[in-house]
């Protein structure tokens, strides 16, 4: 495996994709990525998800990419905000509202892999993990 940074290149390969609008696009298969598949599709943004098994014995995570009416893609942008050299943690009360509430942001927190809107609720904070809108 080449990426170091699972997660960003998770958020690359869908914002790559949905730019020449492909209708699936396969990721490597971890917990974390896992996880962020199934808000985005709690959320809406993306149609379904599948797990699947690669040739190389490293499990493969297709995403299934959602568009509008005027094929336009539903996710218009995806962004990392905690990286490996600048971890970025927030606490319940500053979780920050992304395209004035259009957005999610999404959290891992010790509840899990959760949006900001229910990390608020819950009250807990986090690492501040991606911004989607």
């Amino acid at each position: 495996m080449s990426a170091t940074d699972l997660i960003a290149d998770m958020l690359t390969r869908i914002r790559n994709a949905s730019m020449v609008k492909f209708d699936k696009v396969d990721i490597v298969l971890t917990k974390m990525n896992q996880s962020l598949s199934d808000i985005l599709k709690e959320e809406g943004y993306i149609k379904n998800f599948k797990v699947l098994s690669g040739d190389d014995g490293f499990g493969i995570l297709r995403l299934y990419l959602k568009y509008n009416e005027q094929n336009r893609p539903v996710i218009n942008g995806i962004r990392r905000e905690s990286r490996s050299g600048l971890r970025n943690y927030v606490k319940h009360d500053s979780i920050p509202v992304v395209r004035n509430g259009l957005g999610t942001s999404i959290l891992s927190t010790s509840k899990g892999v959760v949006t900001g809107e229910k990390a608020a609720k819950l009250q807990v904070g986090g690492e501040y993990i991606c911004s989607v809108w």
